[in-house]
């Protein structure tokens, strides 16, 4: 299971990293990639995700909260 989630984590981050329209993204693929967003896009990712977590499920929930500190770095 992990390994599968390594993956999809590596391919949601060459895929979709660079990318400018986060509103297309799942949720669980915008917290697999929290805190390898480039910079320019930074602003755009936080506030899509930020106005997804009012309708997130208990496991995105703590799946976010676990990588809030990957956006801090």
């Amino acid at each position: 299971m992990r390994k599968h989630l390594s993956i999809l984590i590596i391919a949601l981050f060459a895929t979709f990293a660079h990318a400018e329209n986060f509103s297309e993204m799942s949720t669980q693929e915008l917290i697999s990639i929290m805190g390898y967003v480039d910079n320019k896009n930074k602003k755009k990712f936080e506030n899509e995700l930020r106005s997804r977590i009012s309708t997130m499920t208990p496991k995105e929930k703590t799946m976010y909260q676990k990588n809030l500190k990957k956006m801090k770095k």
